[in-house]
């Protein structure tokens, strides 16, 4: 049931917003074919009209275009007096009537601050952040060579280190990070196997490791960059994603209610 209110709701968002913002990319014998007809062509690729190539653009109101032309045709051939036309028609209805109805029953509900509040204490625990560091990291096979490296950066003036670091990295480092001059980034402990994990938290900013680092990777050396204590994200800045959370699970909640009250009224009979 989640999947397909959540993935309806979408839908309904996405007419809303194309519709305000169509632009007009051709016109067939009087009607006008916009962005807004070419975005269910596009939904798969994820891409909006505007980010196309030239060339895939014209592709696409092409085909937009011969798809307008079929659609005039098949009105012109009566199709729309068939019992299929019929039957898809009413189907198509109730599909409708169902998607504007669960929308409407989702932008009535509401969530205070207050509600919200009262989520984030009783789950203060989802809200804290773990110590975090920056680190850059050289990785090569040998000891010997990581030891050589190391006694380059002790050399190198304190004001130089970072920049030594990432020219080393770019030109010695086997490891994928080594073209980005080794930089690894934001993480946590537990992302990390654990003697990097060690080494690269027991350093302050501007240090590296002395002494190489064994991992099943090959041996590194570290450099820690910044450093990011452990926190509680404030109220303030999750305030609107938890009430949007609670706002899904209230709908839910009424969307289930309703169905399981419709169903005790109603004839049901299951072949399977």
């Amino acid at each position: 049931m989640r999947k397909i209110v959540v993935s309806g709701l979408v839908a309904l968002s996405l007419v809303t917003s194309s519709a305000v913002a169509a632009k007009v990319l051709a016109e067939v014998n009087g009607k006008k074919i916009t962005t807004e007809d070419a975005a269910p062509m596009l939904a798969q690729s994820g891409m909006k009209f505007e980010q196309l190539p030239p060339q895939i653009k014209q592709k696409v109101v092409d085909q937009l275009i011969e798809r307008e032309l079929l659609k005039e045709k098949a009105i012109k051939s009566g199709v729309e007096k068939s019992k299929e036309y019929q039957e898809a028609l009413k189907k198509l209805k109730a599909d409708l009537a169902l998607e504007i109805w669960m929308r409407k029953q989702y932008n009535s509900i509401n969530v205070s601050d207050k509600e919200a509040k009262d989520f984030y204490k009783k789950n203060i625990d989802k809200f804290k952040q773990p110590e975090m560091v920056h680190a850059r990291h050289i990785l090569v096979k040998s000891e010997k060579e990581a030891k050589d490296i190391i006694a380059t950066l002790k050399k190198t003036p304190k004001n130089k280190l970072k920049e030594k670091f990432i020219e080393l990295a770019k030109n010695k480092s086997t490891g994928p990070s080594g073209k980005r001059g080794g930089d690894l980034g934001f993480f946590t402990k537990g992302q990390m196997v654990k003697p990097f994990s060690e080494a690269a938290f027991s350093l302050k900013p501007g240090e590296f490791t002395k002494t190489p680092v064994k991992t099943q990777f090959g041996y590194h050396i570290i450099y820690v960059e910044e450093k990011k204590p452990a926190k509680t994200v404030a109220f303030d800045k999750v305030k609107d994603k938890i009430k949007s959370q609670l706002k899904m699970q209230k709908f839910q909640e009424k969307i289930k209610t309703v169905a399981e009250k419709l169903k005790k009224s109603a004839k049901i009979k299951k072949n399977i």
